[in-house]
């Protein structure tokens, strides 16, 4: 079969775009299955820099069909914004389909999200304030309004009709905000739809013909595993299914389908926002970590919190994921520490956990148990053999290997798309 779906296992920001397109020579299908304009990735080609949002960064080759699968909650104007400027700097577009059945960023949505957060305060979940939270919500309460309805302003304004009076509700009398106009929103939605209209489409039937037809189509989510609705660090998760299992449900395959499933591995561990991190280094090692790894949000430029790796993560998201490979991002950013530090385990209250816990409380307040390796204290970033890897890199490899409980098959040594290394 030739389904294959790429995750991240920690959460978010482990790099998967490099890999997304480093395999993208071989695939005839790129599919984004769930999330929105909340995560970025970026792309390094030759001298210029590429940041996506929604679109896979599967468009930057002419070969490849890119889907936004029904799972993502798209926002059209961020979606045209992105059309556009790849566009401008000579990119088409024109194989980009959108499914019928993703649902919409509404305006209201994103004044929404960002009251919720200032009502929280200091429990703030620390969203990206884009308005996806109450997007899903919306979704799974069944008001929600979808790209298909934009074909159909008639429809569109029915639905927008109803949704403005509860929403208008709730800004002016909860939050105090000024109501928004019903005219103004169809007009602008009418805008967007007459851009957007080629581009909408069955999704589902055009990735299932592609995968009956033999071609490689490639599944790529947003965020990382611990992020995950249900799997993640609630509540400081995202709104929709990162992990391999939401490939299927936010592209409309089956799991028979998919047969390979690679997990991107940051040889260290970040984060963005709110929420407990057991290895976290408030201190001057995590600034270094975060300054020569560039840890600052695609999205948003926040910092990103940095900490040593963590192989309870990596088992946790091995087991949810069912691993076949793993790849190792960001090995160099170590190639600055003389000595480098694993967590193999999470001790709370006298107790040693080898998994990851069943209680957030736990993972909230435990310490991380830590074993210690050599560093390298080498450059990395020309090396193009496994073999020709610093002893003590290739230890360190190994002992994530044999941590994880999976097989790495390549390792990232800097930011360029020739900065990589195959292991076999």
């Amino acid at each position: 079969m030739p389904g294959i779906v790429l995750i991240g296992t920690q959460w978010g920001d482990e790099g998967k775009g490099k890999i997304t397109d480093l395999l993208a020579d071989q695939m005839d299908m790129v599919v984004r299955y769930q999330g929105g304009d909340n995560a970025g990735h970026t792309v390094i080609d030759g001298d210029q820099e590429f940041r996506f949002h929604l679109i896979p960064s599967g468009i930057l080759y002419p070969h490849i069909n890119c889907v936004i699968g029904n799972g993502v909650v798209v926002n059209p104007r961020v979606l045209i914004e992105e059309l556009d400027g790849l566009e401008s700097r000579g990119t088409s577009t024109n194989k980009l389909l959108v499914s019928c059945n993703a649902h919409l960023v509404m305006p209201y949505h994103l004044i929404l999200d960002g009251a919720r957060e200032l009502k929280l305060g200091e429990s703030k979940i620390g969203t990206t304030r884009k308005g996806i939270g109450p997007a899903y919500a919306d979704k799974i309460s069944r008001t929600g309004l979808r790209v298909q309805d934009m074909l159909d302003m008639k429809i569109f304004k029915e639905k927008l009709e109803a949704a403005l009076d509860e929403k208008n509700d709730i800004l002016t009398k909860i939050y105090g905000f000024e109501p928004f106009d019903l005219e103004q929103i169809v007009y602008d939605y009418a805008g967007y739809a007459k851009r957007l209209k080629k581009h909408v489409t069955d999704t589902s039937l055009a990735v299932n013909k592609a995968l009956d037809e033999g071609k490689n189509v490639f599944f790529e989510g947003a965020q990382g595993m611990l992020l995950d609705i249900d799997h993640g660090t609630y509540p400081f998760v995202t709104s929709s299914s990162p992990i391999s299992g939401g490939a299927c449900v936010g592209a409309g395959v089956g799991p028979k389908k998919i047969d390979r499933i690679i997990g991107v591995v940051k040889a260290y561990v970040t984060r963005v926002g709110s929420g407990p991190f057991p290895t976290e280094l408030d201190n001057g090692t995590g600034d270094m970590m975060r300054e020569r790894g560039g840890e600052y949000g695609t999205t948003t430029g926040r910092p990103r919190r940095c900490g040593w790796f963590d192989a309870v993560i990596l088992r946790y998201a091995n087991m949810i994921n069912s691993l076949t490979e793993i790849v190792v991002t960001k090995l160099d950013v170590l190639s600055q520490f003389e000595k480098i530090k694993i967590c193999v385990g999470y001790e709370y209250e006298g107790k040693i956990y080898d998994n990851f816990p069943p209680h957030q409380t736990v993972v909230h307040k435990c310490n991380p148990v830590y074993e210690e390796a050599d560093g390298w204290m080498e450059s990395l970033g020309e090396i193009t053999e496994y073999g020709d890897l610093p002893k003590a890199a290739q230890e360190y490899l190994a002992r994530i290997e044999e941590l994880g409980g999976a097989s790495i098959s390549m390792v990232s040594v800097g930011p360029k798309r020739r900065q990589i290394i195959f292991k076999d």
